[in-house]
């Protein structure tokens, strides 16, 4: 797969491209792991996780594609791809240095992704809080992996036998890159402006892929530190930061004007649940995380294309400005119910599943959590209406352009979004082989 995406470098054709991405989206759903074992060796592993990840990478990217056809430079092209060749790396490297260098290096696409094709002089800005945020957090990060790989004789991290009570001063560190990757409410601040800034690729893969890169890197922490499996004070505190700024998160979108800043308070809200249910270090936390994680990937970013595409017919993001779409462009308005409502968790949708799948795990901690879970479910259906009312109901704006209907690229690309959220017709694949013993990591290595 690493092979073929390196292959595609070589080509300068956007129809060749795109085919091609197709391809490697079909090669990832035949690699999935459908029997919960591990396939590793001293550079690789893959399991039921990453392999969901890579094919969500590979998606978003040819989705990218598709849905700005416009926009067919050899530069932008090579950008989105560079950030395709260092995502599969991260998702399926077992080296923790090696996990690290490109945990970071992702954030290099992206930063040109924001500054060179995004819309405003604040871009800027929004692009250095970005780097602001998420390499100082992650910094200390690098010195305790280099620790624990002088401690363990190795950079692997499968085979780690480390305890928690040598790491538990540094549980605070190691999770800052991640719970900031996610990000968690308090440390947001950089997420709505990049969002705000970025250009419509840099917000999907943003949404889609990026932000889910904190939660792969959370599972993968607990494998080396195994910090989450005691309910210290500490974790205590980062879930319920977690959970109360979800509720925070969901009722400031009810105060947003910006579509796009909309969208991305809303993702804030739903990163909350994937953190709970990785730190709590239960089998339905796990489930729940993973699911979220993955529906979420696709329809946050189908939400920002749907914005992008009801931009190009107000040419402004303003909810003020967007009215009676309804009676102008129906079809998009009716991918605007139909993502409203995978948004706010409907049956039978993977959204739904993450969420029903979290309430067993909040109720072992706090029946407190159970409540304010209810209150983050009520308030997303409440802002979820009220976008969907905002945008389509009402007398349309004078600002509405009448002469660009949707056209088949766009069709294409909303239908491609909801295609992937059919797997939860397999739930196998979601299921997560959480503990693994040391005589099975090493027989994996001789094998």
């Amino acid at each position: 797969m690493l092979f073929g995406i390196l292959a595609i470098f070589l080509i300068n054709s956007w129809m060749v491209t795109f085919c091609s991405i197709m391809v490697l989206v079909f090669i990832s759903m035949l690699s999935f792991n459908q029997y919960f074992s591990n396939i590793m060796n001293y550079i690789f592993l893959y399991n039921n996780v990453s392999l969901l990840l890579i094919f969500l990478s590979i998606m978003l990217v040819g989705l990218c594609f598709i849905s700005t056809p416009e926009n067919k430079k050899s530069s932008y092209m090579m950008c989105l791809l560079s950030l395709l060749f260092i995502l599969i790396i991260v998702f399926s490297v077992n080296n923790v240095l090696l996990f690290y260098i490109f945990f970071e290096a992702s954030l290099i696409p992206t930063l040109l992704l924001i500054i060179s094709w995004g819309y405003q002089p604040e871009r800027l800005q929004a692009g250095s809080y970005m780097m602001l945020y998420t390499v100082c957090a992650s910094l200390p990060l690098l010195m305790i992996l280099l620790y624990w790989s002088y401690n363990e004789g190795s950079f692997m991290m499968y085979l780690s036998t480390t305890m928690y009570c040598y790491y538990k001063s540094m549980s605070f560190f190691v999770y800052l890159a991640f719970l900031v990757k996610l990000p968690m409410y308090s440390c947001h601040l950089w997420l709505p402006k990049a969002h705000v800034e970025a250009s419509l690729a840099g917000s999907m893969i943003l949404a889609g892929i990026l932000l889910k890169l904190g939660g792969y890197g959370l599972i993968q922490m607990n494998y080396i530190f195994n910090i989450s499996g005691d309910k210290s004070f500490f974790l205590i505190f980062i879930m319920s930061l977690s959970i109360w700024g979800g509720l925070l998160a969901s009722l400031m979108c009810l105060r947003q004007v910006d579509m796009k800043a909309f969208i991305a308070y809303s993702s804030i809200g739903h990163m909350a649940l994937v953190i709970i249910g990785i730190l709590n270090d239960q089998v339905w936390g796990f489930l729940s995380s993973i699911i979220t994680m993955y529906a979420h990937g696709l329809c946050s970013s189908a939400m920002f294309c749907i914005a992008y595409f009801s931009y190009l017919k107000v040419r402004s993001r303003s909810l003020m400005h967007m009215k009676g779409l309804l009676q102008i462009y129906p079809m998009l308005s009716f991918f605007w119910f139909v993502l409203c409502s995978i948004n706010m968790a409907v049956p039978p949708t993977l959204n739904l599943l993450g969420e029903m799948f979290i309430i067993p795990s909040l109720w072992s901690l706090s029946i407190v959590f159970i409540f304010v879970m209810g209150l983050m479910i009520f308030f997303s259906g409440v802002y979820n209406m009220y976008l969907y009312t905002s945008i389509n109901h009402g007398i349309y704006s004078k600002y509405v352009l009448f002469s660009f209907p949707m056209n088949k690229f766009q069709y294409v690309s909303l239908m491609m979004h909801m295609f992937p959220m059919i797997l939860f017709l397999k739930l196998e694949l979601f299921f997560f082989q959480k503990k693994m013993s040391l005589n099975y990591k090493i027989n994996a290595l001789v094998v």
